[in-house]
């Protein structure tokens, strides 16, 4: 059985015993007390951690901090904690970036990248496009985060449909049970960057949506999270000028991907 698969049937054993999800306030307020998010210790034992996909975009390579590394570390490192905190995975202290054609994806059930639209959009190279077509009907889970409008879309569609172009884009409606497997969400949310406002959106669109593109089963396997800002909630959680309804948003979000990945 493949490394991934046996690593999915693992995690699925250790959620079955999950706590109770909170259904009132996600993380406190800023000024509140912190000290049990300070630090992370590191866990040799951990079941999961957080990996963020390395890429090249048209306009500009990948290599160094290019828009790949949006958000990072914090972002990251907040998103481990929240889920330490808000569940019984053990988490891994330090995140990892990869890119799509190392075979050490296949370690790891669950994949973050985000502004896949900026830059004229994500270039793949043929070694990275079969390694994700790969390693998502192996069982892999993509979370896509943070790009906006049409154009951005239309780049992000060019590419993806190079990685599986007999398969649709389909929109998730807030009845699927991804928004429902641990915090009880009424579909997708509008997550706004710091000093933005959920009441106006970017280039053009105000309203977020989610698409995804599914396995024969109807897993899915690409979480798309257009017109929305996860990566910022997570980053900010502290910051006095960020708001903590979008923090406590993109928790209950991004947990129940990580929990829809990690049972389907």
């Amino acid at each position: 059985m493949m490394k991934l698969q046996l690593r999915r049937i693992s995690l699925l054993l250790l959620l079955m015993g999950l706590a109770l999800p909170l259904q009132a306030q996600v993380f406190p307020q800023s000024g509140n007390s912190r000290s049990s998010f300070d630090s992370l210790d590191y866990d040799v034992a951990g079941e999961f951690n957080f990996v963020r996909v390395q890429f090249d975009s048209y306009y500009g390579g990948g290599m160094g901090y290019g828009p790949w590394s949006i958000d990072f570390p914090d972002a990251d490192m907040n998103f481990l904690r929240g889920v330490s905190r808000l569940t019984n995975i053990r988490v891994m202290s330090d995140p990892i970036v990869l890119r799509l054609d190392d075979e050490e994806i296949f370690d790891y059930p669950f994949l973050y990248m985000l502004e896949v639209g900026q830059g004229g959009g994500i270039a793949m190279n043929p070694g990275e496009t079969r390694n994700l077509r790969e390693y998502l009907l192996r069982g892999g889970f993509l979370l896509i985060d943070d790009f906006w409008g049409q154009r951005e879309w239309d780049n992000f569609y060019a590419a993806f449909t190079q990685v599986f172009p007999d398969r649709e884009i389909v929109e998730l409606q807030p009845d699927h049970e991804i928004f429902h497997v641990y915090y009880d969400i009424d579909g997708p949310q509008m997550i706004p960057a710091l000093y933005r406002s959920d009441e106006y959106g970017e280039q053009g669109i105000d309203y977020a949506s989610n698409h995804a593109i599914l396995d024969d089963d109807g897993r899915v396997m690409v979480l798309v999270n257009w017109n929305s800002d996860m990566g910022d909630g997570w980053e900010h959680t502290y910051h006095p000028a960020y708001p903590t309804r979008y923090a406590n948003a993109a928790y209950q979000l991004g947990i129940n991907y990580l929990m829809y990945s990690l049972t389907h």
